[in-house]
């Protein structure tokens, strides 16, 4: 093969287009990313990371989720790949030119961010401009789950922090929770998941609360006509009804009553008896896969759930990274690099 044919245009793109996807996908990525440059990272991360979560267990929730809502926004831009996905861009502040992730509607309940804001303070102190704020989302996000119950994974690290935050994207990008399940399975795999990974990652919802005005439609209105969703429990409709009144946008509810500040798999028995409180959550039963993964977990008292959940949570923290040159290291999260 001649060396005009082996670099042609074509060849070039193709390996380009190779290294994008390699970098989309996290293979840049490697455990104990900092042990040179910031050998203490780790355990600064997860020291302050203790210190919230043992005053108050609820963070625990809020801190999964800002990585979830971080890693699946701008990875795909006009069916293009692009490198951005978990790029610390759901930490950014919005500008006067920009509505930024954070300000988009699925966002406005997000909270912890001074988790996050503290562990970077704690870790620039040691290590000024070495540790990135989307691995710093990615190792509290691990270690606040462990420290409720939940599995402890090894989290690759060596993102780097993105530049753009809009918050169409995140109105665009994040599954809602009135998403059935051809709308999550299409959502899921747009992110390089499975479908797998989507029963396992919905189990996150085993801790945390809602607001009543992201399920009441099933209580009051389901098809416009005061009707309640067929799918839901009766005597769940009757309990929630008690705790949520139609309009009512301020009360929370435990998404898992009674051990929603505990990791566990109760949510995959709530599913089974037709007590998840999302459409999403029940969308689980409308799938020969999903639903077998929902019942084997109901069954067997979460067996595999927690080693489940952690292979996901890897996978899901690989999607769309920036690493090497690309992107930046913020000073401070909310903020770019001046």
């Amino acid at each position: 093969m001649s060396s005009q044919k082996l670099f042609s245009p074509f060849f070039v793109q193709l390996i380009l287009a190779i290294l994008v996807l390699g970098v989309a996908n996290g293979q840049c990525l490697k455990q104990h990313f900092y042990e040179k440059t910031c050998p203490a990272a780790e355990y600064i991360v997860r020291k302050t990371t203790a210190q919230y979560i043992s005053k108050d267990p609820t963070l625990a929730a809020p801190l999964l989720r800002l990585h979830f809502h971080d890693c699946f926004v701008r990875f795909k831009k006009h069916n293009k790949l692009s490198s951005q996905g978990c790029d610390g861009s759901v930490l950014l502040n919005s500008t006067n030119k920009n509505q930024a992730e954070k300000d988009a509607i699925p966002n406005l309940s997000l909270r912890g961010y001074q988790v996050i804001d503290a562990v970077k303070s704690d870790v620039e102190k040691k290590c000024p401009g070495v540790v990135s704020c989307a691995d710093i989302v990615a190792l509290v996000a691990r270690d606040a789950v462990s420290m409720i119950n939940g599995p402890y994974w090894e989290v690759p690290t060596g993102r780097r922090d993105g530049t753009v935050s809009i918050a169409l994207e995140a109105l665009t990008n994040l599954p809602p929770p009135f998403a059935n399940i051809t709308q999550l399975k299409s959502m899921f795999g747009s992110k390089g998941l499975s479908v797998k990974d989507l029963a396992v990652l919905s189990g996150g919802h085993t801790i945390g609360t809602s607001h009543c005005s992201s399920f009441t439609n099933r209580l009051y209105n389901f098809t416009g006509k005061g009707d309640t969703d067929p799918s839901l429990d009766p005597n769940y409709v009757i309990q929630l009804k008690k705790k949520c009144k139609a309009g009512d946008v301020k009360t929370l509810v435990e998404m898992d009553p009674g051990s929603f500040m505990t990791f566990d798999e109760d949510y995959y028995t709530l599913v089974a008896k037709s007590r998840g409180l999302f459409e999403s959550d029940a969308a689980l039963l409308n799938d020969v896969q999903t639903r077998e993964y929902v019942k084997v977990q109901a069954v067997s008292h979460g067996r595999s759930f927690g080693k489940d959940f952690a292979a996901s949570m890897v996978k899901m923290g690989k999607i769309g990274v920036l690493t090497g040159k690309a992107g930046e290291i913020r000073q401070y999260c909310a903020f770019v690099n001046k």
